[in-house]
């Protein structure tokens, strides 16, 4: 996984649904989610100090209490204005001593500025700061999550990026043009998140589907509270449906649509690990299991690409 030295399973486990923001998931219900994701083989755990408050984090550190060995990754500076006068070593000192004790750890795995303000990315004191967070034995590596590719690449030209977070779906496919091959280049890690497109890519929704007050897929589908690239990807609910229709037909037997969506990403050249979330125990195993299917041949990829062109990327390659 880039920089940081680890070695992890290519599908990942994402926390966010564990936390908040996607309906009501019990302590229990993510804990047996998380233990059912390792035991299929998930390695990587991907979380972050701003879902459900920390009730994330705390989730997993008891995970990692009983289950050592994972590689967990956080994220910080979603708590407060984003203002890049934020990003300071005292700030992120205060941030990353909530997040030890949130998850029960000296050392954090890796640690990841979250989609800060564009300024963020071209300051050198920023990276300064996080490099002696490491030098203190804080973190053992530093990534950011970013939601543009220009974010990205200014990134990947810092020595001490270890991983780059990027959405990348087949709702998503401007990160193949540049980001991936410069992050490959450079040695420098790419989780791929939002895989599902907030489980459009998965194939179960319909005109009729409603989302609960609580659901981000409810209430930032405008972009309210956050980047709306963060809300199925940044297409319009109406457009995704169509555009999964078109997709449905190239999926193989014996592969869920949703499995599909996974092993796209996963044949990605320079893809480190994608992090679909979970809100059970069988859609944990069902991520899982795409580690094991076969890659999906060029005629499919090439079909991908063309639905994507007609219909996904007049609304999004622009934008992010």
């Amino acid at each position: 996984m880039g920089r940081t030295g680890r070695q992890v399973g290519v599908v990942g486990l994402g926390a966010w649904q564990l936390g908040a923001d996607w309906g009501e998931v019990t302590e229990d219900d993510a804990l047996a989610t998380l233990n059912t994701a390792v035991d299929a083989g998930v390695t990587f755990i991907d979380t972050a100090d701003v879902y459900g408050d920390g009730r994330s984090e705390q989730v997993v550190g008891k995970l990692i209490k009983e289950r050592p060995g994972l590689t967990v990754a956080t994220k910080m500076g979603r708590r407060v204005p984003q203002e890049a006068s934020a990003y300071t070593l005292d700030n992120f000192r205060a941030w990353n001593d909530r997040s030890r004790e949130n998850l029960g750890v000296d050392t954090i795995d890796l640690v990841q500025l979250h989609c800060p303000p564009t300024a963020v990315f071209s300051d050198q004191a920023v990276y300064d700061a996080l490099d002696s967070m490491v030098e203190e034995r804080r973190i053992a590596a530093y990534g950011v999550s970013v939601e543009t590719c220009e974010q990205a690449l200014t990134a990947i030209a810092r020595p001490g990026v270890a991983t780059v977070q990027i959405i990348l779906n087949a709702f998503r496919l401007k990160p193949l043009e540049q980001v991936l091959p410069a992050a490959a280049g450079a040695g420098v890690g790419i989780i791929a998140r939002v895989p599902l497109a907030s489980g459009l890519l998965s194939g179960r929704y319909d005109r009729d589907t409603t989302f609960g007050q609580d659901d981000h897929r409810n209430f930032n589908r405008h972009g309210e509270s956050f980047d709306v690239g963060e809300t199925f990807a940044g297409v319009d609910y109406e457009t995704g449906l169509a555009a999964v229709e078109r997709l449905r037909s190239l999926v193989p037997d014996g592969m869920t649509m949703a499995q599909f969506a996974l092993r796209w990403i996963i044949d990605q050249p320079g893809v480190s690990v994608v992090i679909p979330g979970a809100r059970n125990q069988r859609q944990a195993e069902a991520n899982a299991e795409a580690t094991r299917l076969s890659p999906l041949d060029e005629q499919t990829h090439a079909a991908v690409t063309a639905v994507y062109d007609e219909l996904i990327r007049p609304l999004v390659h622009d934008r992010w």
